[in-house]
């Protein structure tokens, strides 16, 4: 794979430019896959037989199975809780007679500290917190482009920053691979000093409470707040429906409460049992499995139970629902398949390999973190960086004398950009599908916030390099 050189990084900055360029990310990342699996064949013909088998082979792993199942699954939930009426009678709670939330700030806000809460999981992060977010930041007309911004910046930078989860583990197996002294201690240090996350998530409720948007997310909420108009154009394959129970019951908030809540809690009880007692040790995917088949089972119960659909007419809404996230299914699948084709080219370590001549002590902090954002952001994944980079960094980290917590601060933080700024990360795919918001258009209204973010990350880093080193 080291011969391949320069051709390596061909096929994920094709896929990016041509999302951007054409905002069909369909046709972006199919490309992204052909182009890769021409490169490793030798020749289109069989590039094309590779690229149609690859698809094929995402759902032989287990892992990328059950998170388009629970997508999909998602879609069915939502479209029954609106059914329901549960939407309707949750934002009827919250807003008019409970008056908990009366704002548009306020609704972001909420979903800012929902958003928060569930740092246990990336992948769980984006599907249940914009799923309970997206009701209450509808009814006060925030646009689904600034929501899917909140939801994002609170998933995987979250998770680094509290590190409770499997995230901690892994890190702490990075630190330890290479032979890194007290890497719990490591890494405890090294949370107050990854710049990035600490600036993207803490600015999400500054810039709420001040009212500051700019470049295209301003134009968004200007269109959501003087046309009610929440996503820049129809979006048929995330369009919910908003009837209100087919048998005309008043709506009530525990019609969505009940089968979210039974979503949380499922899936605690799977981190608990997959864990053998310990929640932080449990198994993500399985707990995102078992907790949308519990919520299907408690709306099902709950809904037909109050006759507010027959047991026909609940799964045919169920359907409905998840066929509205075909969309999004077919995008995290080809999404999946140029992550691994990716690995296969060896791109991240080839761009390693390519900058790491050119890391001196005193830049060190800043370089790492260049680095990892351009190595997480051509691939789209944040874990994928941390293992390249670690291999590297830590190494030369440790044999310059500098400081360790500081050089994997900077490592983690550059490779969490990638996954929170790229529109081939997972991330991207999965907030913008329980948001219900275009893919390009996320993309294109965060772009200017992460960019920023990381250029005030890059002088902070300049200036304790240097004072550290």
């Amino acid at each position: 794979m080291e011969t391949l050189g320069i051709l390596s990084v061909v096929p994920p900055v094709l896929a990016v430019v041509l999302a951007m360029a054409t905002r069909n990310v369909y046709v972006a990342l199919f490309l992204g896959c052909y182009s890769a699996y021409s490169i490793l064949a030798g020749n289109p013909l069989t590039g094309m037989v590779d690229t149609l088998n690859s698809f094929v082979n995402v759902f032989t792993g287990s892992s990328n199975t059950i998170v388009i199942f629970s997508l999909l699954m998602i879609g069915g939930i939502i479209l029954l809780i609106n059914k329901s009426g549960g939407i309707e009678g949750f934002v009827q709670f919250a807003v008019h007679k409970k008056s908990l939330i009366k704002s548009r700030k306020g609704a972001q806000i909420f979903s800012w500290v929902i958003g928060v809460l569930i740092f246990t999981s990336g992948t769980l992060h984006c599907l249940v917190a914009g799923t309970i977010a997206r009701p209450i930041s509808d009814a006060f007309k925030v646009s689904h482009e600034k929501l899917t911004f909140i939801v994002r910046t609170t998933s995987t930078p979250v998770c680094v920053l509290l590190p409770l989860s499997g995230w901690g583990a892994f890190m702490i197996g990075l630190l330890q691979a290479q032979d890194v002294a007290e890497p719990v201690s490591v890494l405890a240090r090294s949370i107050p000093l990854n710049f990035y996350c600490l600036i993207a998530v803490l600015s999400v409720p500054v810039l709420i409470l001040l009212g500051r948007d700019f470049s295209k997310m301003k134009t968004a909420e200007e269109r959501a707040r003087s046309t009610g108009l929440l996503d820049r154009k129809p979006r048929e394959d995330v369009k919910v429906d908003t009837g209100y129970g087919d048998a005309g019951k008043a709506s009530s908030m525990w019609n969505m409460v009940a089968p979210l809540g039974g979503l949380i809690l499922m899936i605690l009880v799977a981190l608990f049992v997959t864990g053998r007692g310990n929640l932080l040790e449990g198994s993500g995917m399985q707990a995102l499995l078992w907790g949308c088949s519990f919520a299907v089972l408690v709306a099902g119960i709950l809904y037909v139970a109050q006759r507010l659909m027959t047991v026909g007419q609940f799964l045919d809404n169920f359907f409905k629902g998840s066929g509205n996230m075909i969309g999004m299914a077919a995008i995290l699948m080809l999404a999946f398949s140029l992550g691994a084709v990716v690995k296969q080219l060896e791109t991240g370590k080839y761009l390693a390999d390519l900058f790491k001549d050119a890391l001196s002590p005193g830049m060190l902090p800043l370089l790492i973190f260049l680095i990892s954002c351009a190595i997480s952001f051509s691939t789209g994944t944040s874990m994928g960086t941390m293992t390249v980079m670690s291999a590297i960094a830590l190494p030369l980290a440790v044999g310059v004398e500098g400081n360790i917590p500081l050089a994997f601060a900077a490592l983690v933080g550059g490779s969490i950009f990638g996954d929170h700024s790229s529109p081939i990360s997972d991330t991207a795919i999965l907030s913008c599908s329980s948001c219900g918001c275009d893919l390009m258009d996320h993309v294109t209204s965060q772009l200017p916030y992460t960019l920023t973010i990381a250029a005030v990350t890059m002088v902070i880093y300049l200036g304790v390099g240097m004072a550290f080193f």
